[in-house]
């Protein structure tokens, strides 16, 4: 049994004078069907726009080759591959614990954080946790639960309803926005704060 001794196969396609078959069907530098032609013929189109010949469909018969600048249309790929990775959103589960017998001014705080959660467009899982006494009183922090989410449900909703697990109460609440629109901006009120500040030093 032979082995393979060569290298991994290169996913780059074939161009130019790597591209071996007797004919192949020509697509234009502006997208334009030229149709088919022997390969000499497309090669020599080729060097007359100062252009490469690069097989865009390997498998047709004959296969699709088009002209064009092959290092730019690399280049642009790659800023674009690089631009997708950017703006890809990965969606967070942030946690929030609080106490069925809360006081007010500890519920502002942790209100804030899920409130400044949902607006990055995280998902934000609250978990009630009870103690003693409290575990004969799951109403209390289903009370609670309901109340925060009324009061952040311009920012977010109800994702999964409160449910008991053993000494605690979860509810996961899940943002009106997009993780992707949060980023976008964000983005835009750093651009903004950053032109401000660079219009403040001009007038100083």
């Amino acid at each position: 049994m032979r082995r393979n001794r060569g290298g991994p196969i290169s996913a780059e396609p074939r161009i130019n004078d790597r591209i071996r078959v007797p004919e192949v069907r020509l697509v234009g530098p502006s997208g334009e069907q030229v149709g088919i032609v022997p390969l000499a013929k497309a090669l020599e189109l080729a060097q007359e726009y100062d252009l490469d010949l690069v097989e865009v469909a390997a498998n047709a018969r004959p296969p699709v080759c088009k002209l064009m600048d092959y290092g730019k249309f690399k280049y642009e790929s790659a800023m674009k591959a690089r631009e997708a990775r950017k703006n890809q959103a990965h969606t967070v589960i942030k946690e929030m614990k609080l106490r069925p017998k809360i006081d007010p001014h500890d519920y502002d705080t942790k209100k804030g954080h899920v409130v400044r959660f949902l607006k990055q467009g995280d998902k934000v899982k609250i978990t009630i946790m009870f103690r003693g006494r409290e575990q004969s009183r799951p109403e209390l922090g289903f009370r609670l639960l309901q109340r925060l989410a009324e009061d952040v449900q311009d920012l977010g909703f109800v994702e999964s309803n409160p449910k008991q697990d053993g000494r605690n109460m979860i509810m996961v609440l899940g943002p009106h926005k997009k993780k992707t629109e949060a980023m976008a901006e964000a983005r835009e009120a750093q651009a903004a704060r950053k032109a401000e500040r660079q219009k403040g030093k001009t007038t100083a």
